[in-house]
């Protein structure tokens, strides 16, 4: 719509989207580069599970714009009741509003081509097992963020505006700490971070899996499984607090009303 009204308006917000997410996996890059890896990890694999990260967030972009990727601003300041205005099932309303393709490709694009360059360096047998494999720990990443998002966010249908900074500083979370390797980590941080807060999904262990630095037979796997286990979760949440709103109607703390 920005592109529409101005173009050169929104020409700087698609360019400020892709220096800020480029600038957010430039300080791992220039770690890998000035210690030629870090840790199990080679430069080239480094630049790989970057590259992976800002797909992935690409992904959740595509999906979860206007604030559908953050469902507790939607509960919390009182937008949801125009989506339940719809007469389309709440899945599809959220699905269509959500979905942001010319804005995404500012962070799916620069991400490709990071995944591509580092594919291409360490020349990787490419199979259509493996390319297919890859497409699926891509999409389970991104859904896995959303996933843990919405159960959050769910909250706000009993909490709105504790809700909201919770969702939020969660979301924030996940986002800050995909691009760190976790290899090295003591035993029980690093379950923390594959379960309370499970950031080690969104880019480290999918990449581990796909370039065998975890050679477990079931390891590409593992990510799509637990995307799946936190979608029914969510899932599940976000019914329980539609059925609430069924009954107490809507609680939103703030008058902004659909704008986002």
């Amino acid at each position: 719509m920005i592109i529409a009204a101005d173009f050169k308006l929104g020409l700087i917000y698609y360019l400020s989207d892709a220096i800020l997410n480029i600038a957010m996996v430039t300080g791992m890059l220039l770690l890998a580069e000035r210690f030629v890896g870090i840790g199990v990890w080679t430069h080239d694999q480094i630049i790989f599970m970057l590259g992976y990260a800002t797909v992935a967030s690409g992904i959740v972009n595509l999906f979860g714009g206007y604030n559908m990727g953050v469902i507790s601003r939607r509960v919390g300041r009182g937008q949801l009741d125009h989506s339940l205005a719809q007469p389309l099932p709440i899945w599809m309303v959220l699905l269509s509003e959500g979905f942001m393709p010319f804005s995404s490709s500012a962070v799916l694009i620069p991400g490709l081509g990071l995944l591509i360059w580092s594919i291409g360096q360490m020349a990787l047998p490419l199979t259509f097992g493996w390319l297919a494999l890859l497409a699926l720990n891509l999409l389970a990443s991104a859904a896995l963020v959303l996933a843990f998002s919405f159960i959050w966010g769910s909250l706000a249908f009993w909490a709105p505006r504790s809700a909201e900074e919770i969702s939020s500083s969660a979301l924030e979370m996940l986002t800050t700490l995909k691009v760190f390797p976790l290899d090295g980590l003591g035993p029980l941080l690093l379950s923390g971070l594959l379960t309370v807060v499970p950031v080690g999904f969104v880019a480290w262990y999918p990449s581990r899996a796909l370039l065998g630095v975890d050679r477990s037979p079931w390891g590409g796997w593992l990510t799509p499984l637990v995307a799946l286990l936190l979608a029914l979760l969510a899932t599940g949440v976000f019914y329980k607090g539609m059925q609430r709103y069924a009954r107490t109607g809507s609680q939103h703390y703030s008058g902004f009303g659909h704008r986002g």
